[in-house]
């Protein structure tokens, strides 16, 4: 009789199924987690379904070379799907070969950010309402990036400092940003909406919110708090991806996005903008009315003041101040 205990024979894991680990492991963004699996099973499926392990500089190079030149992707686009890559077989293969770091990375392209002056803000806000008007306020006054603001907590808004605590932003980092005097009171009622709709989820004994950075385990009721709750709750529940729960999480961004589009498009603006155009807008603005590069630098999170400096090109009032000789005659 063989006394041994029989070892399970478990199939090995998708490839995909082992690049979500990896990612979650290093608490990448669900953001990247998406882009990265997209981008390297667009890859394999490129190849006629080879594995990466299989393949290696040539094929990268083939893929990259095709959207560039057959795709026209951007060089930011480029780079993302380079960067998938590279995670794929540095943390995924665990390959660290000298072609790794021999792949020629697209250069960098220069555009400067689109920017409402403060009247076309205005038009665009006089063509919404509602929450959306409150959300598009919020962006502008404060200069958070959409996910920021849409991430935010009830415990994240100071009324008494008037400060927002933006946890987690690009980068992973946290940072506070104003709270405009004007938002205070619009800010205090959607607080008594978002109230009335954690009352509503506790009454019907819903999960509890999503917490990052598995902090349910550390405070197992925190996500049972108001503090932790959604400031700007979604209408219905959604399945969770990372988690497997069907729960309430807050707004969708494509809400907002469109909603902002639309009012651009009714307002008469011919220029691209979107809702970060309100967090480019708020940059300039700041810069126009005589704050120090530094501080704007501190509030919008960016970690070198040579990404803020891009917003100085609208204080060159165009053509770099100069008058042009057409106008002497």
């Amino acid at each position: 009789m063989n006394t041994q205990a029989e070892i399970p024979n478990n199939p090995p894991k998708k490839l995909l199924d082992v690049v979500r680990e990896k990612i979650r492991y290093k608490h990448y963004s669900l953001r990247t987690e998406q882009s990265y699996c997209g981008w390297i099973k667009r890859f394999v499926y490129f190849h006629k379904m080879r594995h990466p392990k299989d393949m290696g500089a040539i094929e990268v190079t083939e893929y990259l070379s095709y959207l560039a030149n057959e795709q026209g992707v951007s060089s930011s686009t480029h780079q993302q799907a380079l960067s998938a890559l590279l995670f794929l077989y540095k943390e995924v293969l665990e390959q660290d070969l000298p072609w790794l770091t021999q792949l020629s990375r697209p250069k960098k392209s220069q555009h400067l950010p689109s920017v409402l002056t403060v009247s076309e803000i205005e038009r665009v806000f006089a063509q919404m309402s509602g929450l959306h008007l409150l959300m598009a306020r919020l962006l502008y006054g404060s200069g958070m990036r959409l996910m920021e603001l849409l991430s935010l907590r009830i415990k994240d808004v100071d009324f008494e400092m008037r400060q927002i605590t933006v946890r987690d932003g690009k980068g992973g980092k946290d940072r506070m940003t104003m709270l405009p005097m004007s938002m205070i009171e619009p800010l205090r009622a959607q607080v008594i909406v978002a109230q009335s709709i954690f009352d509503k989820d506790r009454a019907q004994n819903r999960p509890a919110v999503f917490m990052p950075h598995a902090l349910d385990k550390k405070y197992p009721n925190a996500g049972l708090s108001f503090a932790w709750f959604w400031l700007f709750p979604a209408r219905a529940e959604s399945f969770d991806p990372q988690s497997g729960i069907t729960r309430r999480h807050h707004t969708h961004e494509q809400a907002v996005q469109r909603a902002i589009k639309n009012a651009v498009f009714q307002s008469g603006i011919q220029k691209h903008a979107t809702t970060h155009t309100l967090r480019h807008s708020f940059a300039t603005h700041l810069l126009q009315s005589g704050y120090d590069i530094r501080t704007v630098q501190e509030l919008l999170g960016h970690s070198d003041v040579s990404t803020t400096m891009i917003y100085t090109h609208v204080l060159n009032k165009g053509g770099f101040g100069v008058e042009s000789p057409l106008d002497r005659l």
